[in-house]
């Protein structure tokens, strides 16, 4: 069967052997396995810390967690009463059914809207559908977020917001090489120092030093390389993208990091976080990223 659910998650099956497996709280992708040209058995391309709850409790430390409506600690006063990252990676989201099983890939719709819950902490109306479509050597997620404001008052209800997909991607962390980030402008946020934007001046970059930058108007089309293996991400509207790896400094504080989970993996993430997406009453914005297996050698120098 190309699509598997049960109480508490979705697991998506392609003919050629690839699958995801996604949490309804949350929305989580927490696996994606794809084989390439030098490895015929698909596997694990996500990092999942062992230590991560997927019972509902906590937000998982890996995988692919939804960033909604705000990018780390709330700077909007919309988003005053909310936690880090927002809620949409902390809410059980609903099946929505099928959207596509062909031979070309499986995709499956979850969608959330207002609950009590989240109205105590959060008044804006809204309605978000998240589609995940996995193909042979591709995984895609969608976010749409529409503003379904029925006001007509002026100004407008607008919805202020910022998107991210945090993607944990399975990788040697002393080995990742990321381009082309290159003369972008970014802020580093482990330095608490330095006030403004740096500008990258590396071709390649790592993390082999504690890492955590946001990198403003990026190209939206990065690859991710290191000995033997890659992955390419395209994004679509999610003009700022996020690398992050805490390194023993951070990580080893983190409650539910593995011991040395540092090692395994590097955080690329697109989003709309240098400010804010503004959603006029009835619009619909669509945040798109596309994850594809590098099958190819491709290395090169810092």
């Amino acid at each position: 069967m190309p699509v598997q659910q049960s109480a508490d998650r979705i697991i998506l099956n392609h003919p050629k052997g690839s699958s995801a497996e996604i949490l309804l709280y949350g929305a989580t992708v927490i696996s994606w396995k794809a084989a390439d040209e030098r490895h015929a058995e698909p596997f694990e391309r996500l990092f999942v810390s062992s230590k991560a709850s997927l019972d509902a409790s906590k937000p998982v430390r890996g995988g692919i967690p939804i960033v909604f409506p705000c990018f780390g600690a709330p700077t909007h006063a919309d988003h005053s009463r909310l936690s880090q990252h927002g809620f949409a990676r902390s809410e059980a989201w609903k099946w929505d059914g099928t959207v596509m099983d062909n031979e070309a890939g499986v995709s499956v719709r979850l969608t959330l809207e207002p609950t009590p819950k989240i109205r105590a902490v959060y008044s804006k109306p809204f309605h978000l559908s998240y589609v995940v479509t996995l193909a042979e050597h591709q995984l895609s997620t969608d976010l749409h977020v529409k503003n379904t404001s029925t006001s007509t008052d002026y100004p407008p209800d607008v919805l202020e917001f910022q998107a991210l997909f945090h993607n944990y991607i399975r990788a040697p962390a002393s080995e990742v090489l990321i381009h082309p980030l290159q003369n972008l402008k970014y802020l580093d946020k482990t330095d608490s120092v330095f006030q403004g934007l740096k500008t990258e001046t590396r071709d390649g970059v790592d993390v082999r030093k504690m890492t955590d930058s946001v990198y403003e108007d990026a190209p939206q089309n990065y690859e991710v390389t290191w000995p033997g293996g890659g992955l390419a991400l395209k994004s679509v509207n999610l003009k700022d993208v996020v690398t992050w790896n805490p390194q023993a400094e951070a990580g080893s504080k983190i409650g539910d990091m593995e011991d040395g989970g540092w090692e395994r993996y590097v955080c690329l993430e697109p989003g709309f976080v240098r400010g804010f997406e503004r959603l006029e009453p009835g619009r619909t914005w669509i945040g798109q990223q596309v994850l594809s297996v590098i099958h190819e050698e491709r290395r090169m120098n810092h």
